[in-house]
């Protein structure tokens, strides 16, 4: 009776591929009991080995330590996609913390759990975006999930916080109910929970009903957790809500692992059915071009409106997906990635320039900001025109390379929605450049911080949206050579 279960269980050797997953989640289960014995002010031991030991896995993913391979029967899949997008979902993530130290610590909301928590969400996130069973997608998303409800409600004074987060829990709970349905109709239709099975098993498959109604509550699942419309109402709200390094982490890092859900389901799970999901996620992209922009240009709080770019961002992101194909999945990839790095700059401006007592939050905050502090508004005006698409900035290409996927995969009205709708959100973040160059300052000098360290990674972070926007084509070519 033992015999056979010793045979199936796997070695080491076979559990080398997740080796970056395992190193992740030893070392914040380390740092979570490390915790327990610092005071309050050696905390700052916990922060600093937690940025250390994401870059650290995010050094292994690039010197291939482990090795690509499959893992526990197909559940687990390590291949190029997801080498790159658990590299760019570990750096990212390290550079919100480095944003969120400083600024809960003046607030008081430092707790020793916002780093390990970040840290499991990073792990959630790796999970999901090398899932090879519908098993794994939801055990990494919930991980993800769970983590992020808990980030967003740390403040719990305050009223707003605690409304996002509840907001966000129960939107969340639907949301991953729909997931959760849509799957269980697929496995119903094809008698399989692996992803390879079930993507052969779509074109033959008896019941073609039940597996298109399964796909399209998996559709509206994965809108919800990108933030599309009309399944974005819980955004504004937790962008707001939420303390700002908060934002950045859950504004950027992801929509990597979302990213990777929606190939994973879609592209190879259900690839067979892409006449029927790829028209869903055309007209979800329409709608949130066009809702995302509009709304975006009546925000007066600078949170809020990122929040509604970002509706408007998931749009052209679904471009690529609806365009299909390698050449639109990786378009769609490559605004991802540089999506996240816009996201983490914008946010991080705000962190920057605020204080105790000042959120530096609202658009009229940085009136005058170039007379203050013109090294600040420079960098400021890097992140604006990146994500407002200014040639040669990261921005552009972006919004270029999915237009280009668009229009190869026969969606030449979704192209012309998306280059106007780029055009009415340039004017939401023109209007910021305008305060900062253009307005008298108003109300109290905004002081830059003395955090050198801080304002260091935001100037990294700015100026690396024009470095890669001029020499983007490596970035790209990682791209499509996880699609090859």
């Amino acid at each position: 009776m033992d015999m056979p279960m010793m045979q199936n269980m796997p070695t080491v050797a076979d559990l080398m591929p997740l080796l970056p997953e395992l190193v992740l989640v030893g070392a914040a289960f380390a740092l979570l009991m490390l915790d327990l014995f610092l005071s309050e002010k050696q905390r700052v031991v916990t922060h600093v080995l937690a940025i250390t030991s994401l870059v650290v896995v995010a050094v292994m993913i690039i010197m291939g330590v482990g090795g690509q391979g499959t893992v526990l029967s197909g559940m687990f899949i390590r291949d190029d996609m997801a080498d790159v997008l658990k590299i760019g979902a570990c750096l990212v993530s390290a550079v919100a913390l480095v944003y969120a130290w400083s600024f809960l610590r003046e607030r008081g909301l430092y707790k020793g759990e916002v780093p390990v928590l970040v840290m499991f969400a990073v792990a959630g996130m790796m999970l999901l975006i090398s899932a090879g069973s519908l098993v794994m997608v939801y055990l990494g998303l919930e991980l993800l999930a769970l983590c992020s409800y808990a980030l967003v409600a740390i403040d719990r004074d305050s009223p707003l916080a605690s409304e996002a987060a509840m907001k966000y829990f129960v939107l969340g709970a639907l949301a991953s109910g729909m997931l959760l349905y849509g799957m269980s109709l697929v496995y119903g239709a094809t008698g399989s929970i692996d992803l390879a099975t079930i993507s052969t098993s779509a074109a033959s498959v008896a019941h073609p009903t039940m597996l298109l109604a399964g796909v399209a509550f998996m559709v509206a699942g994965i809108a919800f957790k990108f933030g599309a419309a009309p399944f974005h109402m819980w955004l504004p709200d937790v962008y707001h809500g939420a303390p700002t390094p908060i934002t950045l982490f859950i504004g950027s890092a992801p929509k990597l692992a979302a990213f990777a859900m929606a190939i994973r389901l879609l592209d190879f799970g259900a690839g067979a059915l892409g006449d029927h999901w790829q028209p869903m996620l055309a007209g979800l992209a329409a709608l949130s071009l066009i809702l995302g922009n509009l709304v975006a240009l009546a925000q007066t709080n600078l949170k809020r409106m990122l929040a509604y770019s970002t509706i408007s961002h998931v749009g052209f992101l679904f471009l690529g997906l609806a365009g299909g194909g390698a050449e639109g999945n990786a378009a769609a990839m490559f605004y991802a990635l540089s999506y996240a790095i816009m996201a983490s700059a914008a946010f991080g401006a705000i962190v920057v320039l605020s204080r105790r007592g000042f959120e530096a939050d609202r658009i009229d905050d940085f009136k005058g900001l170039n007379a203050r502090d013109p090294w600040s508004a420079g960098l400021v005006l890097c992140v604006m025109a990146s994500l407002a698409g200014v040639p040669p900035f990261l921005g552009f290409w972006a919004k270029l390379v999915v237009l280009r996927a668009a229009i190869q995969g026969d969606l030449l009205w979704l192209a012309i929605v998306g280059i106007v709708c780029a055009v009415i959100g340039a004017f939401y973040y023109l209007r910021v450049m305008k305060v900062m160059y253009f307005d008298e300052p108003s109300g109290e000098p905004m002081q830059p911080r003395d955090n050198l360290v801080l304002r260091m990674v935001f100037g990294v972070n700015a100026l690396s949206l024009l470095v890669l926007g001029l020499f983007w084509n490596p970035m790209m070519a990682w791209c499509q050579q996880a699609f090859a």
